[in-house]
């Protein structure tokens, strides 16, 4: 299991942590590159269309920053996943036939995916991410 950075400099011992919560994490943070990566191309396309919500990548898969930064980057997730209704919903066929917008539509909903597995997780065992 992925211990926090904090934890391992101070020599503090990790409190154990759910095994599903980390791998999901992992997922999620993968996710997110692929995200970033398909954020700026769908960006610097020719379609002149503006560029999707920023979505902030998390450091590691730990408690800690589950606990500090999941609710911020949830949000963020949502901006996302309106951002792609918006231009299926606004656009023609051919933004919505091009393939930077693909693999940008394809990645949020992986980490919308991701997310949810989250939330029910953390639902199933009360919020607690041990």
């Amino acid at each position: 299991m992925l211990a926090s950075k904090a934890a391992r400099r101070t020599g503090e011992e990790d409190p154990v942590v759910n095994p599903r919560l980390v791998n999901l994490l992992a997922s999620f943070i993968r996710g997110s590159s692929d995200y970033a990566l398909a954020r700026l191309e769908f960006a610097m396309g020719p379609n002149g269309s503006p560029a999707p919500p920023v979505l902030d990548r998390l450091p590691d898969a730990s408690a800690a920053t589950l606990r500090e930064r999941w609710d911020g980057v949830e949000s963020q997730l949502a901006e996302a996943v309106a951002f792609v209704k918006q231009v299926e919903n606004g656009s023609g066929t051919e933004q919505r036939a091009d393939p930077a917008f693909r693999r940008l539509r394809r990645t949020v909903r992986e980490l919308d995916q991701y997310a949810r597995a989250l939330r029910w997780v953390l639902t199933v065992h009360g919020g607690d991410p041990q």
